[in-house]
């Protein structure tokens, strides 16, 4: 039985505490540059966990990621003119 995983952001002050991180869950990317962490956890524990780490003195907020809640599956609609060329062999 596959879990359902969800991303959040978590953005820092600084990352000399980024090793903290690990507790909540996989830490996926940190960036150096922008100051921030991608963390992946479990979606029934994802409140829970963004509760703890918006607490922690180091963490400036944390956001969630949308990604499991967007359609991936994209529909193409063909124009009817064109569809008519490509039936008479234009």
């Amino acid at each position: 039985m596959e879990t359902k995983r969800q991303g959040m952001v978590v953005w820092l002050h600084s990352l000399k505490q980024s090793n903290a991180l690990r507790k909540f869950g996989n830490v996926h990317y940190i960036s150096r540059k922008m100051k921030y962490a991608v963390i992946y956890c479990n979606m029934n524990e994802l409140d829970r966990h963004m509760a703890k780490l918006s607490s922690l003195p180091f963490v400036k907020r944390v956001e969630p990621s949308y990604k499991p809640f967007i359609k991936l599956e994209y529909e193409s609609k063909l124009d009817k003119a064109k569809e008519y060329d490509y039936k008479v062999g234009f």
